[in-house]
């Protein structure tokens, strides 16, 4: 059987999420991790101490936001997802999107979607994967899982998937990635593109926008 073309629309039509602009709050603190707010070393008998946050006389990025929720995510999200970088991510597109076996999602909210996102992805906010979405199953099938007559899903026929969000402190694609591994689908079957838009934009690479221009 052929596998039915994917939109936003058919994934996300029945959840009306809208984008809610986020404020970076630098009142807080910028930590590495929730457990982790320095790190410190020595090298020579000179000791180092790494931080996150403003760099003096340069602009604060917009990913210095406190942590949580931005903390720096791991390279391994999970055992058996494989994490990719820019040129895998190319391949992925070039061959397993284009012959109709995976998809690229974006786990963002719509709004961040619609201003900057990478050429071919899906939107798939991070909430509507969670356990409480009423709607998850759909979803699922959408992404080519098949019920097994027993009530669950069967994943045998889903989609490869590479999930990326805005950077590498951004929990959006980790938590997504939990989410779908929660639900049954396969972790050989998904993707963590870690450095998301930021890293995708560093290395000038093409990024695309629904939104009118100003």
């Amino acid at each position: 059987m052929g596998k039915a073309k994917i939109t936003a629309a058919a994934l996300c039509a029945a959840l009306g999420l809208g984008g809610i602009p986020a404020a970076a709050v630098f009142a807080q603190e910028v930590r590495i991790t929730p457990l982790k707010s320095d790190s410190t070393f020595t090298v020579n008998d000179r000791s180092f101490t790494i931080t996150r946050g403003q760099v003096p006389h340069m602009p604060v990025p917009d990913t210095a936001g406190p942590c949580p929720p931005a903390c720096l995510q791991p390279l391994q999200v999970a055992p058996g997802v494989t994490t990719i970088a820019e040129l895998e991510l190319l391949t992925f597109l070039e061959t397993t999107v284009s012959a109709g076996d995976g998809l690229l999602l974006d786990a963002r909210d719509p709004g961040d979607f619609a201003a900057a996102s990478i050429p071919g992805a899906v939107n798939v906010p991070r909430a509507t994967l969670s356990p409480d979405n009423l709607y998850r199953g759909d979803i699922l099938r959408a992404l080519g899982a098949t019920p097994d007559g027993s009530g669950d899903l069967d994943f045998n026929t889903a989609r490869t998937l590479a999930i990326y969000a805005d950077g590498p402190v951004s929990p959006d694609a980790p938590h997504t990635i939990s989410d779908l591994l929660d639900a049954g689908y396969p972790p050989e079957k998904l993707l963590f593109y870690r450095g998301g838009l930021q890293a995708w934009r560093l290395a000038a690479l093409t990024v695309q926008s629904s939104q009118p221009p100003d």
